[in-house]
């Protein structure tokens, strides 16, 4: 991957605070969720509760699909990032913390709200690593994409 390409990611990554990710059902159907994340470079983390459909569905299956944009009245500035990815579920404590202290750096809203960050034992934790990633910019053409492997 060259260096704009990367630059251009990560931007898109730090721009934005949620994303929709995709995990495989026991039925095989996708269940598409909404969620808060945090990353580190191209590495994206996400919580989920203890015992929530996403987290049974990545124990048995840890591949995912996510989407990260944001709306836009302009068809043509529409950009974001689509990704093909493995979720596995932290449980090393201190990364698990080190994600919780990410957290308030994305969402720093949080701080004035009176319900308290959770702890890693009040929540799972993925990590999501990408194995493709298709960058669109629509200010390049109706559609555009450019598709990087990792």
């Amino acid at each position: 991957m060259d260096a704009e390409i990367r630059t251009k990611i990560l931007t898109l990554l730090d721009e934005h605070r949620i994303m929709t990710i995709a995990t495989l059902r026991p039925d095989g159907w996708p269940q598409a969720t909404t969620v808060g994340y945090v990353n580190e470079g191209l590495t994206l983390y996400f919580l989920c509760g203890l015992d929530s459909q996403k987290a049974a569905n990545l124990a048995r299956d840890d591949r995912v699909s996510l989407t990260i944009d944001h709306d836009t009245p302009d068809l043509m500035a529409i950009t974001g990032l689509s990704m093909a990815a493995h979720a596995q579920s932290v449980v090393d404590r201190d990364e698990a913390e080190e994600v919780l202290r990410m957290l308030p750096l994305k969402y720093p809203e949080q701080d004035s709200l009176p319900v308290a960050m959770p702890t890693p034992d009040d929540v799972r934790i993925f990590r999501v690593t990408p194995t493709v990633i298709s960058v669109l910019d629509y200010s390049k053409g109706f559609g555009h994409t450019d598709l990087v492997s990792c």
